[in-house]
């Protein structure tokens, strides 16, 4: 009678280690009962199972990040890269994800790998370093929609490192020296045409007022004197020249006139 009695016991202890599952928050449990699936997936919390005749396949509903290996690509304009990414999906549909497919996490990594290959041979180099956005987008559009009978959804795709040619780098520096130096010729020519521009004003405003240039003169003085007090200066009035500069007008217009007859 005893032996019968812990025999029962062991037997259900059996019986409730065999059919108790506990599944967590992000949990879900595909049940396969004698081969064919159930209706919807079960979880969270305490899951029932007859034993011998349910098998429970657990899935994990959290956000997977991925990384995509480095993967050797030919742009469209014959430069060789090596190219990798991060994917960011979930499992949407827990039974498709399991019956669909025989390892969502496998395949999608492979269709990955592929997918950037091929997504990243059609476009040029400079769209790959430039329009990482539009690339992003592409392999994201493309993932997401051959996932999607799986039950998988991709939200994000990223590309993280593009593994150029030495030589390559090389040229794409000298390349950018030469732009930055184009760039700074450019603001010095802008530099030279400004101060040109505000010298031309300055001679209209002499012109129009001549004491201006006398004021000119005794502000050059002074800062003269400021700089170097070992220098003595002796300041000349322009109006002391302003005869010879007539006389020297006069001589000029009556040699054209002399000249033109």
């Amino acid at each position: 009678m005893p032996y019968t009695i812990i025999f029962l016991i062991v037997l259900a202890v059996l019986f409730l280690a065999s059919a108790i599952r506990i599944l967590n928050e992000y949990e879900r449990g595909v049940i396969f009962r004698l081969g064919r699936v159930m209706d919807r997936a079960k979880g969270p919390g305490l899951i029932i199972l007859i034993p011998v005749v349910d098998r429970m396949v657990k899935i994990s509903l959290r956000l997977v990040a991925m990384d995509v290996p480095p993967q050797d690509v030919i742009t469209r304009d014959n430069v060789s890269v090596k190219v990798n990414a991060v994917i960011y999906f979930r499992v949407m549909d827990s039974i498709k994800a399991v019956v669909e497919v025989e390892n969502y996490l496998y395949a999608t990594s492979q269709l990955a790998q592929t997918t950037l290959r091929s997504v990243c041979g059609q476009a040029e180099l400079d769209e790959l370093l430039s329009d990482r956005d539009k690339i992003n987008s592409q392999l994201q559009e493309i993932l997401d929609k051959h996932t999607d009978p799986w039950g998988v959804k991709v939200t994000t795709v990223e590309v993280k490192h593009i593994d150029l040619p030495q030589d390559m780098q090389r040229a794409m520096a000298r390349q950018a020296e030469a732009e930055r130096e184009r760039r700074a010729k450019v603001i010095n020519a802008e530099g030279e045409h400004q101060a040109a521009n505000r010298l031309a004003q300055a001679a209209e405003i002499i012109s129009e007022h001549p004491m201006a240039l006398q004021l000119r003169y005794l502000q050059t003085l002074r800062e003269v004197s400021a700089e170097n007090n070992s220098t003595t200066l002796f300041p000349i009035p322009i109006d002391l020249f302003r005869p010879f500069l007539k006389l020297t007008e006069m001589i000029e217009k009556s040699a054209k006139e002399g000249s033109s007859t």
